[in-house]
């Protein structure tokens, strides 16, 4: 008995187990996310939305003022359309909800992949710390085969962008940033760290061509929707003071209403 204690103590600090506890944990939450398909109700919040937003595209608008779903205008960059276009045609035009959640549950292991390698690259977190993380990735499980929500892409993209700037590829890696940029706005809020280590890292001149890099691909992938209405393009997908209700917030459900919907702290 005191050697399998001997031995899940090594497993549960020794760095040297990680590869074999990420691969051990990723067979586990493939069938725990089956799991959550099956037993758990799906809750519809903004897929329709998505398919309603992308579909005004597939009819031949490219102005971003008339493009809406269920909950409202699309606010959304064009890497977003691209992608759930794929997702409308794919599932029988957004109908086939389950092969929907099977493909998030895809793209769940895909995250998690992607985030075992930072952990494994940092060689500080023993695996057990990495066991922790999967007991409490509840939410998670709910963003992503649940909900279907777009964070879940735009983060996927961040990842890899991250993965390959610790590989030294910056220039991949800035272009892999954009991209997850065009899918949510909110990765910009990542951008000044970034900033700064491309600094440290490369310099002033190869920083600018490295934002310049970012900047083309903004441009490329917001061409159709620019040449239509540029102010209607900018404005709602790169909307900086965009507001949002109280009642959709999860880590901030301990202030008020009304503090929460303070513009002061939206700032």
């Amino acid at each position: 008995m005191s050697g399998l204690i001997s031995f899940a103590l090594d497993v549960a600090t020794n760095r040297k187990w990680t590869i074999a506890v990420c691969c051990a944990l990723m067979l586990l939450e493939a069938v725990l996310n089956v799991a959550v398909i099956w037993k758990v109700p799906y809750t519809e919040i903004d897929w329709e939305a998505y398919m309603q937003e992308v579909e005004g595209v597939v009819n031949g608008s490219y102005n971003y003022s008339t493009l809406e779903g269920g909950t409202g205008p699309l606010v959304y960059p064009a890497g977003f359309v691209y992608l759930f276009l794929i997702f409308y045609y794919v599932t029988s035009y957004g109908a086939n909800i389950r092969l929907a959640q099977y493909i998030f549950a895809g793209l769940y292991l895909l995250n998690l992949g992607l985030v075992f390698k930072l952990y494994h690259a940092a060689k500080k977190v023993p695996p057990f710390a990495l066991v922790i993380m999967c007991l409490v990735a509840y939410r998670i499980h709910s963003i992503f085969v649940l909900r279907l929500f777009n964070d879940p892409l735009a983060m996927i993209l961040l990842y890899v962008a991250v993965n390959l700037f610790i590989s030294g590829r910056w220039t991949t890696g800035c272009a892999m940033f954009s991209l997850a940029v065009s899918v949510k706005m909110n990765i910009i809020l990542f951008a000044p760290g970034l900033g700064i280590l491309l600094l440290q890292s490369l310099g002033p001149v190869r920083t600018f061509v490295n934002i310049a890099l970012c900047t083309v691909i903004q441009l490329a992938l917001g061409a159709p929707f620019l040449l239509e209405d540029p102010a209607a393009y900018v404005s709602r997908s790169f909307n900086l003071g965009r507001q949002f209700f109280f009642k959709w917030t999860v880590n901030w459900r301990f202030l008020s209403e009304e503090t929460f919907l303070d513009r002061r702290f939206h700032a």
